[in-house]
């Protein structure tokens, strides 16, 4: 009898993490999902624990396009299509959240206001300059990475695309879901994350960089991460003081941050040492 509950378990078991983790693909990317895919808040909230996942497989595609366009193509127009790939797996998602916690942030003055402006569906002077610059910012440390070796922007934009998405999930662990009505387009994906969905998330983000440990040594991972739970704190403290908490904008904003944050230290720090 147990061998065979433990036959039908089992089953049970991966298609119930297939199907959260097929819920985090699909909120996240373009990429279609199977029609059998069960979504309720339940598994909403558990779905979190893959968000690390996602962030591998967007790095991957972006990593891709890179590395084949760079044997024939300049290392600045690489860069430029490795993150149109990212853009276009994952709709702007991130940085339409940036965009608009920019335009909250920059043109509210109370919390109510902030929030009404980020649930606006238009794009204010804020929220241009913020992606633009980003965008930019981007580009110009990638182009530097890849100057020095190609690979290592290959293995910056894995690594950066998971460990930022650890970073921005992470906070929904601690923090407070805040918003101006219950039909915000900023809804989170994930208003509660378990104890166990967070260190499946860690976990991933740490089995990631630990593949990664033939380029990135293992002085530049332990400042890697030092670096981006500081900044998960930062961000967390700017979040609590804008808005008391976090929305869905703030968090693809985080996702963006802590991008950037990788870059520059794979620059600053790996190809200096």
């Amino acid at each position: 009898m147990s061998q065979q509950s433990g036959s039908v378990t089992k089953p049970h078991w991966f298609k119930t993490q297939l199907n959260l983790l097929l819920i985090a693909v699909s909120f996240f990317t373009r990429i279609p999902i199977p029609k059998w895919v069960e979504f309720d808040g339940d598994k909403l909230n558990k779905a979190s624990r893959y968000f690390a996942v996602v962030g591998l497989l967007v790095g991957l595609v972006s990593a891709a396009v890179f590395w084949l366009c760079q044997y024939v193509l300049p290392n600045g127009v690489s860069v430029v299509l490795a993150m149109m790939a990212s853009v276009m797996v994952t709709g702007g998602f991130h940085e339409d959240g940036l965009a608009d916690t920019a335009d909250g942030f920059g043109g509210g003055w109370e919390v109510a206001d902030k929030l009404r402006i980020m649930k606006d569906s238009r794009i204010g002077t804020y929220g241009t300059l913020s992606v633009g610059l980003t965008l930019l910012l981007k580009w110009q440390l990638l182009v530097e990475i890849a100057a020095f070796n190609p690979v290592y922007a290959v293995v910056a934009l894995i690594a950066a695309h998971c460990l930022s998405r650890v970073v921005a999930a992470s906070i929904i662990y601690s923090e407070q879901y805040v918003s101006e009505d219950n039909g915000s387009k900023s809804k989170p994906l994930a208003q509660f994350q378990h104890i166990n969905d967070l260190l499946i998330l860690c976990v991933t983000g740490l089995i990631v960089l630990g593949g990664l440990s033939g380029i990135l040594t293992l002085t530049l991972s332990c400042i890697l991460l030092l670096t981006l739970v500081v900044t998960r704190q930062l961000l967390v403290w700017g979040f609590h003081r804008q808005i008391g908490g976090y929305t869905g904008d703030t968090l693809g904003a985080a996702q963006q941050v802590s991008e950037l944050v990788c870059y520059i230290i794979i620059l600053t720090i790996g190809l200096s040492s």
